[in-house]
C-alpha cells in the first residue's frame, strides 16, 4: 500500500499527553513497525480495527462545497491518542495505519476554481485518482478480515470505501448513510455529491439507505430517481422524525437495519448532519450528537457492519479556539463503534461501610 504515509510510534508519542497514573490510547495503539510490510504485519496482528485517514477536500471543492475537510484527520488522531485506555475501551484494539498521501493532489488544486468548467473537470479527474487509491487500501484491509475506520475527506470517498469492500467480499455490499443529503446526484464527473450513485451504477452498491435527509435540500430529480428504484434505495427524513414527529428515531433505525442487514454493509457518517459542526455544508438544524452516537452504536454492533467512515468535518472552518472539538467528537464516534462489539464489564456495586 504505497500510497499511505505511515503513522509511526514516534508520531503517536508526539501527540500523546503523557500523565502519571494514566494510560492513553496513544501509548497502546498499534502502529506498523518501520520497514515492515503493512499487509504482512496486519495479517499477524490481533487488533480488529484499522484506523486510516484521508486528508483531502478535493471532492468537496468539485461539488461547490467549502474546502476544509482536509484538516479533520489531524484533529481526530490527536484526540484519539489522548482517550483513556481502560476496561471500557482499549487502544490495543486499534491499528493506526496512517494517511493517504494526497500531498501532490492538494497542491494541484490550490489555484483551481470550481466555477470554471475546465477546472472542475480537473478536480473530478483528481477525485478519480483518489478513488483508485482509497479502494485499493480498503480492499487490502477488508481482505485480511479487518474492519476499516476511515476518518476525513469528503463524501466522495464513500465510493472507494464501497468499491474496496465489495471487491474484497467478492460481491456488492449495502450502505447506511447518516446524512442531511443523499449524495446520489447525477453522474456528471466525480465529486462529493455522487459517490453513492457512481457506486450503485457500477455495481458495487446493492442497497442504500439514507437516514435523516433534509427535505429542504433534496432535489426533486433525486427523489424521482429514488422512487423508481425504491426496492434498492430508501430513505427517511429528519423533518418527519424530529420536526413533525411522524416517525420514531429508534423504530426508524430498526427498519433501516432490516433493509441493509441482508448482507455486508458500510456505515457512512456525514458530520454536516449535526447542527453547528464546522463542515463543508454546515447546518443549524439536525440530529443531536447523542442521536448520532446511538446510531453508530446500534449499527456497529451488527456482524455485517464492514466499515465506518466519518467525513465532511472541517475544523479549519470553525472558531480557532474550538476547532479541536471536531476531533474530540470523532474520537467519541470511533470508540462508540469499537465498544458496540465489546461485552461491557459488569459494574460492581460496593456496599456502604457500616459505621460503628
Amino acid at each position: 500500500m504505497e500510497k499511505i504515509i505511515p503513522f509511526t510510534i514516534k508520531d503517536l508519542s508526539k501527540i500523546t499527553n503523557h500523565r502519571n497514573g494514566e494510560i492513553k490510547f496513544g501509548e497502546k495503539m498499534i502502529t506498523v513497525p518501520k520497514d515492515a510490510d503493512s499487509i504482512e504485519f496486519l495479517k499477524t496482528c490481533d487488533a480488529k480495527y484499522v484506523l486510516f485517514g484521508i486528508p483531502e477536500d478535493i471532492g468537496v471543492r468539485a461539488n461547490y462545497g467549502r474546502p476544509g475537510t482536509a484538516s479533520a484527520w489531524d484533529s481526530a488522531i490527536k484526540s484519539i491518542a489522548n482517550i483513556q485506555h481502560n476496561r471500557f475501551c482499549k487502544g490495543t484494539q486499534l491499528v493506526v495505519l496512517g494517511q493517504l498521501d494526497v500531498t501532490e493532489h492538494m497542491k494541484n488544486v490550490e489555484l483551481l476554481d470550481f466555477n470554471d468548467i475546465d477546472d472542475r473537470s480537473k478536480l473530478s479527474q483528481l477525485v478519480d485518482k483518489i478513488d483508485k487509491d482509497v479502494s485499493h487500501i480498503i480492499f487490502n484491509i477488508v481482505k485480511l478480515g479487518k474492519i476499516p475506520i476511515v476518518v476525513g475527506g469528503g463524501h466522495n470517498n464513500s465510493y472507494g470505501n464501497i468499491k474496496g469492500t465489495a471487491l474484497a467480499k467478492g460481491k456488492p455490499i449495502n450502505a447506511i448513510n447518516f446524512d442531511a443529503h443523499s449524495d446520489f446526484r447525477i453522474l456528471e464527473g466525480r465529486h462529493s455529491g455522487n459517490g453513492f450513485s457512481y457506486a450503485f451504477e457500477e455495481g458495487f452498491l446493492k442497497k442504500y439507505f439514507i437516514f435523516g435527509l433534509h427535505e429542504n435540500y433534496t432535489s426533486k430529480s433525486v427523489l424521482d430517481i429514488i422512487k423508481k428504484i425504491e426496492d434498492r434505495v430508501r430513505y427517511n427524513t429528519y423533518d418527519s422524525i424530529s420536526i413533525r414527529r411522524e416517525k420514531d428515531f429508534e423504530k426508524e433505525m430498526s427498519q433501516a437495519l432490516e433493509f441493509v442487514n441482508d448482507d455486508s454493509f458500510g456505515i457512512e457518517i456525514d458530520l454536516d448532519a449535526i447542527p453547528n459542526i464546522a463542515s463543508s455544508a454546515m447546518t443549524m438544524s439536525g440530529f443531536s450528537v447523542e442521536q448520532l452516537r446511538q446510531f453508530i452504536s446500534f449499527f456497529g454492533k451488527n456482524k455485517n457492519a464492514s466499515y465506518l467512515h466519518i467525513c465532511e468535518g472541517a475544523p479549519d472552518l470553525g472558531e480557532e479556539k474550538n476547532n479541536h472539538l471536531i476531533g474530540k467528537l470523532i474520537g467519541y464516534l470511533v470508540t462508540d463503534f469499537i465498544k458496540s462489539n465489546i461485552t461491557q464489564p459488569v459494574q460492581t456495586i460496593i456496599p456502604s461501610l457500616k459505621t460503628f
